[in-house]
């Protein structure tokens, strides 16, 4: 029988029985459709915004300035209208997320997904039979939703059915999912873009596709252990873990389970609690690892790729074309980041890609150089672009990629968990907000600086990486707080007045009675 041999901070052994198990396997590339989901959205959205037939419909003032012989090449696509088509997805995915982290935690993450994929099939029908600004407004509204309740739910159903041994790599699932969406968004724009003129529709109804996967295949997949016993039924969560890990023997890993879901019960305002001394080390990590996510400049690259290729003066075609050979690239860095992940640790690849991804911001010093207002860049420094963003790619997909999403989901204890998590992809849906309201306008006006900008966020976040972030490779998702942050050199200090045991909070209101109802 595998077992997952573990050491904890007194250097005694413990032995937690656990083996990949097909049930695992199945509800994880089930449950990662919601990443799908995502990574189609981010690849559509980015390609339908430089398709001539869906700007001259509802963007006519931006498809004029397209093809105006004059205009300047950093502003032909600057409009306010254009970024919030792109943007508004996260304002609600901002409200959806805070909605569905409760219920994660009174109904359960199953139902969650179920709620992610019913919010996103209507704003794929909205979006596809839109007939007007409001309409297309309303359906991306839709997708933000399906969206902030998919990634509420998705990393936290994955990080608690994964034995602690394969947790990294299974994570990563979510993300190379999300990866193959955008790529297969990308094939989808290209095809779609000769067909005039409601080539756009079947883009934007694509994503019908995903949400339906998810929508049916969470029919056929067990709710967590932790989220059973959470709600009381502690029967079918003890039945449920033995399933997932395929043993009987699981006393220890219910037990463990068991005891910090009776505490986090004690914990009334889990929120509240994440600012609390104690709960600030995860808190700042989680919420800074999901923004410099977006400070990467990720976002830039991938809702304005086409757009950005069309800039230094290649075709509509062309663009897409280039998409796509970009879009590959990410796939297989994810898939590497899956088999190197619980090998190598989280922080190595963090900090590798990092320096990758600011050598290969080298795109600035080109457009600087090279793209003035009106003229055309020659055609082998934009080849030269896109070799320079599959490198960016390649390193963003086996590190802040992936892992803005792993590490989050893996850090807060049980009692703050999906309040915790609620609140680092809130970070990240407002950021990405930002980023996609205000790159454009930034374009027009820093021009090449704005990928400067980014270079500086990324020096920033190598450093970061290195001396804050704690390495969580193998620990007990139940563990971390014991075993690495009451570990690590700096954070170590928040647990020295309020160390009350597990995750150092205070318990304000203590049931009178030992029962715990």
């Amino acid at each position: 029988m595998p077992e997952l041999t573990l050491v904890d901070g007194s250097g005694v052994r413990r032995d937690l029985p656990a083996k990949l198990t097909w049930q695992v396997i199945v509800c994880t590339v089930i449950s990662a459709c919601g990443g799908l989901m995502f990574g189609y959205d981010i690849g559509i959205s980015g390609g339908v915004t430089g398709m001539d037939m869906f700007l001259e419909k509802f963007f006519p003032e931006v498809y004029v300035k397209k093809h105006q012989a004059k205009a300047n090449n950093y502003c032909k696509f600057n409009s306010q209208l254009l970024q919030l088509f792109t943007s508004s997805l996260y304002l609600a995915a901002i409200v959806a997320c805070f909605i569905g982290s409760i219920c994660c935690k009174k109904r359960g993450r199953k139902p969650t997904m179920q709620i992610a994929s019913v919010f996103f099939l209507v704003g794929a029908i909205l979006n596809a039979a839109a007939l007007n600004i409001g309409m297309l407004i309303a359906g991306r509204l839709c997708l933000g939703a399906g969206i902030g309740f998919g990634n509420q739910a998705v990393p936290l159903f994955i990080s608690e059915i994964a034995p602690a041994r394969y947790r990294g790599g299974l994570n990563l699932c979510f993300q190379l999912l999300i990866t193959i969406g955008i790529l297969t968004a990308n094939v989808i724009n290209y095809a779609t873009s000769k067909l005039h003129p409601y080539g756009w529709r079947i883009s934007l109804g694509g994503a019908a596709c995903p949400a339906l996967l998810l929508l049916l295949g969470s029919l056929m997949i067990v709710e967590t252990p932790t989220s059973l016993i959470e709600r009381g039924k502690n029967e079918e969560g003890l039945y449920t873990l033995k399933k997932i890990r395929g043993v009987d023997n699981v006393d220890k890993e219910y037990e463990e389970i068991s005891q910090a879901v009776e505490f986090s019960r004690q914990i009334r305002h889990p929120f509240k609690n994440l600012w609390k001394q104690s709960g600030r080390p995860q808190l700042v990590c989680g919420a800074l690892i999901q923004i410099f996510q977006q400070f990467t400049g990720i976002s830039v690259v991938m809702l304005y790729a086409p757009v950005l290729v069309q800039t230094m003066g290649l075709g509509e075609n062309a663009s897409l074309m280039s998409a796509i050979m970009t879009n590959t690239v990410k796939p297989i860095g994810t898939a590497f980041a899956i088999v190197v992940v619980d090998r190598f640790g989280r922080r190595a690849l963090l900090i590798e890609a990092a320096i990758q991804m600011f050598i290969s911001f080298a795109i600035g010093v080109i457009l600087a150089v090279h793209l003035h207002s009106t003229n055309v860049v020659a055609k082998h420094y934009a080849v030269l672009v896109i070799v320079l963003v599959c490198v960016f790619l390649a390193g963003f997909a086996w590190s802040w990629g992936p892992l803005g999403w792993l590490i989050p989901s893996e850090i807060f204890p049980i009692e703050t968990r999906s309040a915790g998590f609620s609140v680092a992809v809130i970070m990240n849906f407002v950021f990405t907000f930002l980023v996609a309201q205000t790159f454009l306008t930034m374009l027009c006006h820093m021009r090449a600086g704005t990928f400067f900008l980014y270079c500086a966020m990324l020096a920033v976040m190598c450093l970061f990486a290195k001396y804050f972030l704690p390495e969580t490779k193998g620990i007990p998702i139940d563990e971390m707080v014991e075993r690495v942050w009451k570990q690590h050199w700096f954070w170590k200090r928040y647990y020295k007045d309020h160390d009350t045991g597990k995750g150092g909070l205070e318990i304000q209101d203590k049931p009178k009675e030992n029962t715990i109802a």
